[in-house]
């Protein structure tokens, strides 16, 4: 009697399966996450423990945070400053966190938790993610670029990159918010907040003092426009200058425009600005001396 064919159990059949779905189908898997992330976010958004009032959130609202959030764009149809209770804040900065990582960066490192390893197509993708010119053929690791065989090293510059930079902006920010009178524990989470929208070019306004008691000032202005920058050129760029920094011509294609096209555009944008708001006495034209108490005023939304 022939031997019947030993059968694996469930649990190691659905391993190797999203093993291969993973390796072999890195794109649909990064769209699966993409979408797997806002669904979660949704429902997790939609919870009446999220609410300030204690009350579910809309389908809609929580939706269109959620997607939002991990799409960073910052825009809202709720008061992101009064709307949401604590815990829905940090649930909403945990989104842009991820958000910020790129649909495709973290897709690999899920499946690298699932696979134990990145396959050829996924290396091939992240690096394409990363760095459009290691998708070249033939193209070598020259000025910084991102090899397939460095995939590892970059997934951990975006983790680390990310923890130091905002970390960093946070504790600088964190006296500012102090001096402006907020507790010490609340003055911790809103430098939190400031920093990773900041940095992740979200946007969102998570503080109940909004962002009008520093529209003047230029030390917590500063901060966040360098975090806004370093958020702006990206992972590959950080990456690069951070082996590179001392050596321009070490550079890759990729990493000189990405610098000139940014400089460009926010000098640029700058001048249209000042240009465009010349005769504004509201903006760059010199303020208003006899504004009067009713006058209206420049407050946040």
């Amino acid at each position: 009697m022939a031997r019947r064919r030993a059968v694996a159990p469930l649990g190691e059949r659905i391993t190797d399966a999203l093993s291969y779905f993973v390796s072999g189908t890195p794109a649909r898997f990064a769209i699966v996450v993409f979408l797997a992330l806002i669904a979660l976010f949704t429902f997790l958004l939609a919870q009446p423990v999220m609410a300030a009032d204690g009350r579910p959130t809309d389908l809609a609202d929580a939706l269109f945070t959620a997607t939002s959030a991990i799409c960073v764009t910052g825009l809202a149809t709720v008061d992101m400053a009064t709307h949401w209770s604590p815990l829905g804040q940090v649930v909403i900065v945990v989104g842009t966190q991820l958000g910020a990582l790129g649909v495709l960066t973290l897709a690999s490192l899920m499946g690298l938790v699932v696979s134990r390893r990145l396959g050829l197509r996924q290396r091939l993708l992240v690096a394409g993610d990363v760095n459009p010119m290691a998708m070249r053929k033939g193209s070598s690791d020259t000025g910084g670029s991102s090899s397939l065989s460095e995939i590892g090293g970059l997934l951990l510059t975006v983790a680390v990159s990310t923890l130091v930079i905002e970390g960093a902006i946070a504790i600088l920010l964190y006296p500012r918010v102090l001096l402006n009178g907020v507790d010490p524990l609340t003055a911790a989470g809103d430098s939190i907040a400031f920093s990773a929208m900041s940095f992740t070019n979200t946007g969102f306004v998570l503080a109940d003092t909004g962002f009008e008691p520093y529209q003047n000032d230029y030390y917590f202005l500063t901060l966040l426009m360098i975090g806004v920058t370093l958020g702006a050129i990206g992972f590959p760029v950080i990456y690069a200058l951070s082996r590179n920094l001392r050596r321009p011509r070490r550079w890759s294609v990729h990493v000189k425009l990405t610098l000139v096209s940014s400089a460009v555009l926010v000098v640029g944008g700058m001048l249209a600005y000042m240009i465009l708001e010349f005769n504004n006495g509201k903006s760059f034209g010199g303020e208003e001396s006899d504004r009067s108490p009713s006058s209206p005023c420049s407050c946040r939304s």
